[in-house]
């Protein structure tokens, strides 16, 4: 059966090929995206590969674009995707950059999901999925603000799972590993936007292993295809961690952790 779907983020990354791929799958897709000029590259790049999609501006941090977006559609499955990241030492990162991450990756996703939530109570069902992060379940150095936000998420999803239990209305993390989207290069440019080794009491060395990390970035595309698979399985897990290899590591650490001094 069609369903309508509505992603946010969906201007690149995982976002945009799961919009493609649902749309190609015969469902009614609403991609969104954050501003006008990534809504008219999105419109072209489907008309050019012959795919149907319905495509509107959504800035998840700007009230009057949700209102819209809630008064103009009715959907049967919300996939909260927009997020972003910049990286840096918590101990010295402008807290304005941090608030900024809080603002897209929990206030906005929560606001959209309220309002939908509303409209899935009076319909008598729903899903909402949620792109998280591997971040959202262990603390990577240099990047804890935007784990923060992550963690944040993944406890704002494990609640409205609890309490929307009894409405039938289903909520599934999709948490990613290291994928090649561009979206961890980015948040690792964006430390150098601030931060100055003449002032700051990180040494540089500490970023060191940012370009070997991100060296061996995985395929994006099956990690979409698990956000495609998550969002139409009306029984699927709650909590998604791909690759495999990515959920044996966080759940060795989080043991670990029990056992950690401080």
């Amino acid at each position: 059966m069609s369903k309508t779907i509505l992603i946010t983020g969906a201007a690149s990354g995982f976002g945009k090929i799961a919009a493609f791929e649902l749309a190609k799958k015969g469902h009614q897709v609403i991609a969104t995206t954050q501003v006008y000029p990534q809504m008219s590259d999105l419109i072209r790049e489907a008309s050019a590969q012959g795919v149907t999609l319905t495509v509107d501006k959504l800035d998840v941090t700007n009230s009057r674009d949700i209102a819209y977006i809630l008064n103009k559609y009715d959907i049967d499955i919300l996939i909260s995707n927009a997020g972003i990241m910049e990286g840096g030492p918590i101990a010295e990162q402008p807290v304005d950059i941090i608030r900024s991450m809080f603002e897209v990756n929990v206030f906005g996703a929560l606001e959209l999901a309220q309002g939908f939530i509303k409209k899935f109570i009076e319909k008598k069902g729903g899903k909402i999925v949620f792109t998280s992060s591997m971040g959202g379940l262990w603390t990577v150095p240099y990047v804890a603000a935007y784990c923060a936000s992550k963690h944040a998420l993944e406890s704002i999803a494990e609640g409205l799972k609890t309490e929307l239990a009894p409405f039938n209305i289903k909520i599934a993390t999709c948490n990613p590993g290291v994928f090649g989207t561009g979206f961890n290069d980015r948040g690792v440019d964006s430390i150098f936007r601030w931060y100055d080794p003449k002032v700051n009491f990180t040494p540089e060395t500490a970023f060191d292993g940012a370009s070997e990390s991100l060296a061996h970035q995985l395929d994006p595309y099956s990690m979409a295809e698990v956000i495609v698979n998550v969002a139409l399985d009306d029984n699927s897990d709650f909590r998604n961690v791909h690759p495999k290899e990515t959920e044996d590591f966080v759940k060795q650490l989080q043991s670990e952790a029990w056992t950690a001094k401080s």
